[in-house]
């Protein structure tokens, strides 16, 4: 499957400003599942680029600004090929979610930074949650994971937000509703409270059936999921938002432990107080033939 995605980001103010430097996660890695088969990264005003890997992998662009202006355009085009993602076959005993899958030492050592906490539960609303979901295992589907996701897929309602950063889990909660980003960060450290590896993944969402009632996220944004490393399977995608595991609409770009390290676009800018007008975000995705 061929795909072509056009991610749009514009940011205006009221009168020109100085842009600091940006840093752009728009290029996906290429895999066993996802190929890159071409780009174009069209920035205005004009930006001088550097590229580099971070400290998880991800291919990042560093944008440089000569000259101020009032509005500021980054465009990134790719042609994608995507194949289908290795499911889980590794069945996964009610016994995990006590005690946590078994790790070797050298899987820990790689692993432990997505094993670590980054979510403080000063009020146990996590713990209360974790321990009511315990209780209703082997009620679901036998996969824990599979549950877990499901779970929140059915508890929360999904809600668009337009502003920056990811709620604490705990709001998420509390709230009991969220964007797919929240979504994504409550999986996460709850997964990982039942002694799982799991990273927050950014990257689009393709409906192949737009026409239907299928998926929760809106389309025309960015997307957010989650990877759990499973002994013998390995990195498995899970989407508590649309429900999903390991499909083929999911487009994974980037990678991290927490979401503040796999923002799209991040940057700064220098002008007067009040210069920002808005921010816009646009992302068109349409299966292609396959290219010449």
């Amino acid at each position: 499957m061929y795909l072509r995605i056009r991610h749009s980001t514009t940011y205006r103010y009221g009168g020109p400003v100085e842009f600091g430097p940006h840093r752009l996660m728009l290029r996906p890695r290429d895999s066993f599942d996802l190929r890159v088969v071409d780009t174009a990264l069209t920035i205005s005003p004009r930006a001088r680029l550097r590229w580099m890997h971070d400290a998880y992998g991800n291919s990042v662009a560093i944008a440089n600004f000569d000259a101020p202006a009032n509005k500021l355009d980054i465009v990134s085009e790719l042609v994608v090929q995507r194949f289908g993602s290795a499911l889980p076959r590794t069945e996964l005993e009610a016994a995990a979610a006590m005690t946590g899958v078994v790790y070797t030492d050298g899987e820990r050592a790689v692993l432990q930074p997505y094993l670590d906490l980054a979510a403080a539960d000063p009020d146990h609303v996590l713990d209360q949650w974790l321990a009511d979901f315990r209780n209703r295992i082997g009620q679901g589907s036998g996969h824990l994971l599979r549950d877990l996701a499901h779970a929140i897929h059915a508890g929360l309602s999904y809600a668009l937000r337009y502003d920056e950063g990811t709620q604490h889990p705990a709001d998420t909660l509390r709230l009991q509703a969220g964007s797919c980003r929240d979504y994504a960060w409550l999986f996460i450290e709850l997964a990982r409270r039942m002694g799982f590896a799991a990273r927050f993944v950014t990257g689009y969402i393709h409906d192949r059936t737009p026409n239907a009632a299928g998926l929760v996220s809106t389309v025309g944004l960015t997307h957010a999921w989650a990877d759990v490393f499973i002994p013998g399977d390995g990195w498995v995608e899970f989407d508590p938002t649309n429900d999903l595991v390991a499909d083929r609409q999911l487009l994974r770009v980037a990678v991290a432990r927490v979401p503040e390290d796999a923002s799209p676009v991040a940057g700064s800018f220098t002008g007067l107080t009040g210069s920002f007008l808005g921010l816009g975000v646009g992302v068109t995705i349409e299966a292609i033939d396959a290219p010449a």
